[in-house]
């Protein structure tokens, strides 16, 4: 079957059925959260619509508790498993189009979730449609699996695999071609300053809003001489040409200064707005609470992002270096501050060393470490048969060879038992997830969706030969 002539046929359906689901704002908002829409209203809207199309097109559907769902096709007792989402993170600043439009433009569709993960999803749902109406005969079921809380804690998945079945296998379109057979584990950790002692000095700071991004933006209001520190702030942004401002309001002067946001998988590909704000405060601030704060914000996050400072760093071979993201940044006289960090570690990380090591570290710092949460490294072996076929259908798709990768980004691939991440980011592609301005090349779109085709008839097919995968 030639997936790729089919795929061109439904090009106008695919790209309408994206727009369509980008329409959708499904950031999570649990200060209007409910019982029967738990994550916020958009996030159920974008799975009720999704269903409803699983539905007319004559697949079998279901609804867990409006956090997922699925749509199947097929018969037999093993299952494949395709998992994505259609939550995706805050829209941000700066961005050229509206984030919500899906402007097609220069061979792209733009708008939040184009690549992560709603351009994905749509490329697995348009290639099992493409399956059901070839005819292709299948032995096992093949269930698109959709959660709605993946950026922010994998709580759809949680409750419904409380309630539905694993997968015998699966992939997760969320993330890098060829394949991704490991992921770094994912720690929520926070950093709260001990004591609090208000100085006078900082009366507010707040920057950030998911652990998951590296915050764009941050704000500060602090008491000080305006003609003293301004001249200051003007040579700092000169250095580091970003967007700032600093006005003076009764009294109290508001800084503000953006960075460039990025996946926390890679805290370097962006500008993290807090740590840059912080590192001028820490010039003008005398010693006490408020300096202790911005010190150790420099310390901890101000020149790397790799926890040597805290005594966390540490590398392998199967994934690479561990990686800090101080993703939400606040402080108020009151409270003290507070760092918010998305910790992605090595499959081979000796966590409770690591973290009785850092402990050790701060005892001579103003801040003290806790573990909010912690999901656990995910990895499977390269001769694994399900990878085998995934590396087989990738190198005919592309004529390239389908190295295995490993990723700092967290993929649904994590909570099956056997499961990887399969795209759909091409290799040599811009990573424009979580960022303004995201897009997809409408020809990796395509081109997806023929390899997803290709993969659900060779995995799920009565041509499997009964491999047990």
């Amino acid at each position: 079957m030639n997936w790729n002539d089919k795929v061109t046929e439904k090009q106008d359906e695919l790209l309408e059925d994206l727009q369509k689901l980008i329409s959708f704002p499904s950031i999570l908002d649990e200060s209007i959260a409910t019982v029967d829409a738990p994550f916020g209203p958009e996030p159920k809207r974008a799975l009720e619509w999704l269903l409803e199309e699983g539905a007319k097109a004559g697949f079998k559907v279901k609804n867990v508790d409006n956090m997922a769902g699925h749509i199947e096709m097929g018969e037999g007792e093993e299952l494949l498993g395709i998992l994505c989402h259609v939550d995706v993170v805050p829209a941000g600043g700066n961005w050229t189009y509206g984030p919500f439009d899906g402007t097609v433009a220069d061979g792209k569709l733009f708008g939040r979730g184009a690549i992560d993960d709603k351009g994905p999803t749509m490329a697995a749902w348009h290639a099992m449609k493409m399956v059901k109406e070839a005819g292709i005969p299948l032995n096992r079921r093949v269930r698109l699996i959709i959660g709605t809380d993946e950026e922010s804690g994998f709580r759809c998945v949680d409750r419904y695999f409380e309630k539905e079945e694993m997968p015998t296998f699966g992939f997760a379109p969320d993330a890098d071609f060829p394949i991704i057979n490991a992921e770094k584990g994912i720690a929520g950790l926070v950093f709260s300053q001990k004591t609090q002692t208000p100085d006078g000095q900082l009366l507010h700071f707040k920057s950030g809003d998911r652990t998951n991004m590296v915050p764009d933006f941050a704000l500060a209001h602090v008491k000080a001489d305006f003609s003293e520190i301004h001249q200051k702030f003007e040579s700092f942004m000169n250095i580091h040409d970003v967007a700032s401002a600093m006005v003076e309001k009764n009294d109290v002067i508001e800084i503000t200064v953006h960075g460039k946001s990025a996946h926390a998988m890679e805290p370097d590909n962006g500008v993290n707005a807090a740590v840059l704000l912080a590192s001028f405060l820490n010039k003008i601030f005398d010693e006490g609470e408020s300096k202790d704060f911005t010190q150790f914000v420099l310390d901890a996050f101000g020149n790397e992002s790799r926890g040597r400072y805290l005594g966390l760093a540490f590398n392998d071979e199967i994934s690479g270096d561990t990686t800090l993201n101080a993703g939400i940044v606040s402080f108020t006289p009151e409270k003290g501050g507070k760092i918010i960090v998305s910790m992605r570690y090595s499959v081979t990380y000796p966590f409770e060393e690591k973290i009785a090591t850092c402990d050790d570290r701060l005892i001579e710092t103003a801040f003290s470490l806790s573990v909010q949460s912690n999901s656990e490294p995910h990895h499977v072996d390269a001769d694994d048969h399900l990878i085998k076929t995934l590396q087989e259908i990738y190198t005919a798709y592309t004529d390239e060879e389908a190295k295995l990768l490993a990723i700092g980004g967290g993929t649904y691939a994590r909570v099956l038992e056997k499961g990887v991440a399969f795209g759909m980011l091409f290799p040599g592609r811009e990573d424009v997830a979580h960022q303004a301005d995201e897009y997809v090349y409408i020809e990796d779109l395509l081109k997806a969706t023929a390899i997803y085709a290709e993969a659900i008839s060779r995995l799920a097919g009565e041509n499997n030969e009964g491999d047990t995968v």
